[in-house]
């Protein structure tokens, strides 16, 4: 019985040739890693939803004051989640279109080290330098 592949690691991906690039043990290591992100958010918003309803009635007003605090910070960052993961999908459809990995503005390979350090990434740390430039001065 032939026995399944191990998974790709960072170590061993970073090792491979140029020539490798986006090869499909590459595209099944990242898809693996944004499932897995996605799993992570969507099991937080979850887990949110279940406190937020959780209707605790307090006496003191600085209890209650706290608690709201403690639940528009929750928003917030579930709201950052939300963005992040029509990030993360978007990132997987790349991968189904083989479009995954190659910069959206030049074609170029956007790198491993960037893809490991940032998985959604759709810009080469050059393009996205000058997007980060051009918002800059449009602000």
């Amino acid at each position: 019985m032939p026995t399944s592949p191990k998974p790709l690691t960072e170590a061993a991906l970073l090792k491979m040739p140029a020539s490798a690039y986006m090869n499909a043990d590459q595209l099944a290591f990242f898809r693996a890693r944004l499932e897995a992100l996605r799993d992570e958010m969507l099991s937080n918003a979850a887990n949110t939803g279940a406190v937020l309803k959780e209707n605790e009635n307090f006496a003191d007003p600085n209890d209650r004051a706290s608690m709201e605090e403690e639940h528009m910070l929750e928003q917030r960052v579930r709201d950052r989640e939300r963005k992040q993961l029509k990030k993360i999908n978007s990132a997987l459809k790349r991968i189904e279109s083989g479009e995954y990995g190659w910069c959206e503005e030049t074609g170029d390979p956007i790198g491993l080290p960037r893809l490991l350090a940032r998985p959604t990434a759709e810009y080469s740390i050059e393009a996205q330098e000058r997007h980060e430039m051009q918002e800059k001065l449009r602000a």
